[in-house]
C-alpha cells in the first residue's frame, strides 16, 4: 500500500543521508520503524516523579555550613537570574 505523509525537511534530510551511508533505502527503514512500534510492548504510563522523589536520599544528608541561606543576602545574589543576569 502506498501512503503519502510529510516529514519535516531537517529530518528528512538526516534520515536519507543515514540511509545512504547505510546503503538501505528509506522505505526500508520506514517499515521496520513501523514494524518495531507494532511489536512493542504497551507499557503503563509512568507517572510523574518529582524533584523530590529523585533527590530524597539526599535531603539534609550534607551540611554546608549554612543554616538557611535566606538569611544572608549575598547567598542569594543573582537568585532568580539567568547567566546573563536578566531577570
Amino acid at each position: 500500500m502506498k501512503a503519502t505523509i510529510d516529514v519535516p525537511d531537517d529530518l528528512y534530510r538526516r534520515v536519507k543521508a543515514k540511509t545512504a551511508l547505510q546503503g538501505r533505502a528509506i522505505r526500508e527503514v520506514t517499515v521496520e520503524l513501523y514494524q518495531r512500534w507494532l511489536e512493542q510492548e504497551d507499557a503503563p504510563a509512568k507517572p510523574a516523579v518529582s524533584a523530590y522523589e529523585m533527590m530524597k536520599e539526599y535531603c539534609g544528608k550534607y551540611n554546608s555550613g549554612v543554616s538557611d541561606l535566606s538569611t544572608n543576602p549575598k547567598h542569594m545574589e543573582g537568585f532568580g537570574s539567568d547567566s546573563m543576569g536578566h531577570r
